[in-house]
């Protein structure tokens, strides 16, 4: 089988769509810092669109968690592959995600990333995918919510794929 990819969400509605998330989190931190945390590979594409658009200052740090490999569905086993540079402690901590599927993963992180003391925990997403949770998990920002596709593009992959596209598409397979 080969797979064939199917715009879903054009480039400037993604464009469009992460402006008005990060002007909400921009008032939502007024006279404050937010100090992003990046989910490895996925997100960084989202959080450098998003931190462009915050206007109040911000830090980075990056993670690296997987729980699909080369497949399609979630694991569902959760494993840290990078953890952070930087510890935690009083600082106003959002993670950056591409995608909120069965909600393991987040759910994992969020209990671990929770008990370094933060000031405050949040979490923001480019996609979510409501349908597919298994655990519940609260989403603080959410660009688009998305049916049960596989999709790709803006950092999502199949099998490492398809990151680089500007958009955000459905994979379809097709016989050969």
């Amino acid at each position: 089988m080969r797979e064939k990819v199917r715009i879903f969400l054009q480039e400037q509605e993604i464009n469009a769509r992460i402006a008005q998330v990060a002007k909400q989190i921009s008032e939502d931190y007024a006279d404050r810092e937010v100090h992003l945390i990046c989910v490895l590979k996925g997100s960084v594409f989202f959080m450098c669109e998003l931190a462009k658009r915050i206007t109040v200052p911000v830090t980075m740090d990056f993670m690296s968690v997987s729980s699909y490999g080369s497949d399609t569905k979630s694991s569902g086993v959760v494993k840290i592959v990078k953890d952070l540079d930087e510890p935690l402690d009083g600082k106003d901590v959002l993670i950056v995600e591409d995608i909120v599927d069965s909600g393991r993963t987040l759910s994992y992180l969020i209990d671990i990333l929770g008990k370094r003391n933060p000031r405050s925990l949040k979490l923001c997403t480019l996609l979510d995918k409501p349908d597919r949770r298994v655990t519940s998990v609260q989403v603080d920002y959410t660009c688009f919510d998305i049916p049960d596709e596989f999709v790709v593009g803006y950092g999502l992959d199949y099998a490492q794929k398809y990151r680089n596209l500007p958009f955000v598409g459905i994979v379809e397979f097709v016989g050969e």
